[in-house]
């Protein structure tokens, strides 16, 4: 079997060089995976989505039958945001991408899931800086004082470990009430990090939130043998 190894996409972004790749595993029966570089770092494999399916699904499970509004902060490879759109109940989903190529990837059908994203009427990819709108008087800049149910996020690594660095301020309690306000009474917020739960930063979430909640999510590792695990915290407004 050929080993494939493809590069889909590269090109220069204000926050380092950014590529897209696919390519075949031999171990595990050649199997095809898509991965997301950001300069030195990864961002993303397709291999591991997991954790990122369970925060929409831990993010948006208490609400039932009602009928939501949902953001989800972070594109990706689109495993979040086709996750939400799985919800039986959903109304509207903005995805709000900082990195208009990978708004791209989806469009020109790069990644697996584009096709499913864009054709979805219910589903609107958004070109802008989340923590920026998150901040602002309006989340969705397209409709002045619209709040959400539910705001998924997903971009930086961890609480602690960032992207950018301005990112920082967003996870302090200022920051996070900034961002609370775009949430109707009773709404979730819902953050994924690549490490286990941080008990530092539940006490943070808890200083905004009226109850907070953190998952370990563990997963298959083919790779490395054994399991691996990423977390998600859920915090409940008032």
């Amino acid at each position: 079997m050929d080993i494939v190894f493809e590069e889909l996409d590269y090109c220069e972004t204000h926050m380092g060089d950014l590529m897209l790749r696919k390519r075949s595993i031999p171990s595990l029966d050649g199997k095809i995976i898509y991965e997301v570089k950001l300069g030195e770092e990864f961002l993303m494999s397709s291999l591991f989505h997991d954790a990122e399916v369970a925060l929409s699904h831990l993010g948006l499970d208490s609400f039932g039958t009602k009928q939501v509004d949902v953001v989800v902060g972070g594109l990706g490879l689109g495993y979040t945001a086709q996750a939400a759109l799985e919800f039986p109940n959903l109304r509207s989903l903005t995805v709000i991408e900082g990195l208009s190529e990978v708004i791209g990837w989806h469009k020109r059908g790069l990644v697996p899931l584009g096709e499913k994203l864009t054709q979805d009427s219910r589903c609107r990819l958004l070109h802008g800086d989340f923590f920026e709108l998150a901040q602002s008087a309006n989340l969705d800049p397209e409709h002045a004082g619209r709040k959400f149910h539910a705001i998924l996020l997903d971009i930086d690594h961890t609480p602690e470990h960032f992207l950018h660095l301005s990112h920082g301020g967003f996870y302090q309690p200022e920051g996070l009430e900034k961002m609370a306000r775009h949430l109707h009474p009773g709404g979730v917020f819902a953050l994924w990090s690549d490490d286990k739960p941080d008990e530092g930063f539940c006490k943070v979430l808890e200083s905004v939130f009226a109850s907070v909640e953190a998952h370990l999510v563990e997963f298959d590792n083919p790779i490395l043998g054994g399991t691996s695990s990423n977390s998600v915290y859920v915090a409940y407004a008032q």
